[in-house]
C-alpha cells in the first residue's frame, strides 16, 4: 500500500514538473506574426531582398551614379554627379556617421569599404547636409523596397483587401515611431501587395518636408537583377493633396491622378556578399 501511495506521489510530481516546464515553454515561444508583418516579410521573400543585409549594388538615376553597401548593420551610400554649373565633379557620401559632399576630389581616398570617412571634405551648412542627406537617402530607399519596411521604428498596420485593376491586393499602412524615424517619422504610407505573389505593385505616401505633398506610384518594367526583383515607376498626384490618403486608390482606379514623372532604374548591377 505504502509503494502505490509512493507511487502516485513520484507519478504527481513528475505530472506537475511537466506541465510546469510545457508552460515555461510556451511563454518563451515568439508570438504569431501581424497579418502586415507576414504579408511584408512574403513580399521581401519575393523580391528577393533578404541578402542586402550583406551586399552592394549600384544604379544610374536621372544621370546620377548611386551606389550602395551594407555589411554587419554598417552602411555607405554615395550619389556622383557633374555639376557642369560649376564643372565639378560632386560625391555625397553618406554612412552611419552622417553624410559629407566632396568636390572634384579622389572619392578613393575618402572612404573605405564601409566604415568611418576620412579625407578633405566640402563645407557646407547643416541645413544643406540635411537637404543631401535626404535626397541620397530618398532615392536608395525608394529602390529597395520593400526591403525598408521592417526596419525597426516602421509601424505596420493591416488595412484588408482591395482591389486594383481587377486584381486583389492586400493594403498595408506604414507609420513610424518618431524614436529611430529620423525627420520623416510623421510621413505615412500605403502599400498594396498582390494577393498571389506579394510583388509590391503600388504605394503612395504623405510626406511634410520640403512643403509637403501626397505621391502614388505605379510599378512599371519588373526585372530580375541577381536574383533582386527590380520595378520603376510612373509617378502620380492628386489635384488636391490634401485629401485623406486612404481614397488615393480610389482616384487612381477613376484616373484622377496626374502623371509627374517617370522613376527609372538604370544600369543596376547587384553584388550578394
Amino acid at each position: 500500500m505504502k509503494r502505490i501511495a509512493s507511487f502516485l506521489i513520484l507519478s504527481s510530481i513528475i505530472l506537475v514538473s511537466s506541465c510546469n516546464q510545457t508552460t515555461e515553454k510556451a511563454e518563451v515561444q515568439e508570438e504569431p506574426k501581424s497579418e502586415a508583418q507576414r504579408i511584408v516579410d512574403a513580399s521581401i521573400d519575393f523580391h528577393g531582398l533578404a541578402p542586402l543585409d550583406n551586399s552592394e549594388l549600384s544604379l544610374v538615376f536621372r544621370n546620377m551614379f548611386y551606389t550602395y553597401k551594407k555589411n554587419n548593420g554598417m552602411y555607405q551610400y554615395t550619389r556622383t554627379q557633374v555639376v557642369d554649373s560649376i564643372k565639378s565633379t560632386v560625391y555625397d557620401i553618406m554612412n552611419n556617421d552622417g553624410l559629407v559632399r566632396l568636390i572634384n576630389g579622389d572619392i578613393d581616398k575618402l572612404v573605405t569599404e564601409v566604415g568611418p570617412m576620412v579625407g578633405d571634405t566640402a563645407q557646407i551648412t547643416d541645413e544643406r547636409r540635411a537637404a543631401y542627406t535626404r535626397s541620397v537617402n530618398s532615392v536608395v530607399y525608394f529602390f529597395l523596397l520593400p526591403y525598408g519596411l521592417n526596419d525597426p521604428a516602421v509601424q505596420k498596420e493591416f488595412m484588408g483587401e482591395t482591389t486594383i485593376k481587377g486584381k486583389d491586393f492586400y493594403e498595408v499602412k506604414i507609420t513610424f515611431e518618431q524614436e529611430g524615424g529620423g525627420e520623416d517619422f510623421d510621413d505615412t504610407f500605403l502599400y498594396w501587395f498582390d494577393k498571389e505573389d506579394y510583388s509590391m505593385d503600388y504605394f503612395a505616401y504623405l510626406y511634410h518636408t520640403d512643403g509637403g505633398g501626397m505621391r502614388f506610384r505605379e510599378a512599371i518594367n519588373p526585372r530580375r537583377v541577381n536574383g533582386m526583383l527590380i520595378q520603376d515607376y510612373i509617378n502620380l498626384k492628386p489635384e488636391n493633396e490634401d485629401i485623406d490618403i486612404m481614397t488615393i486608390d480610389e482616384l487612381y482606379e477613376a484616373g484622377e491622378l496626374k502623371v509627374l514623372s517617370e522613376i527609372i532604374n538604370e544600369e543596376v548591377n547587384i553584388k550578394k556578399n
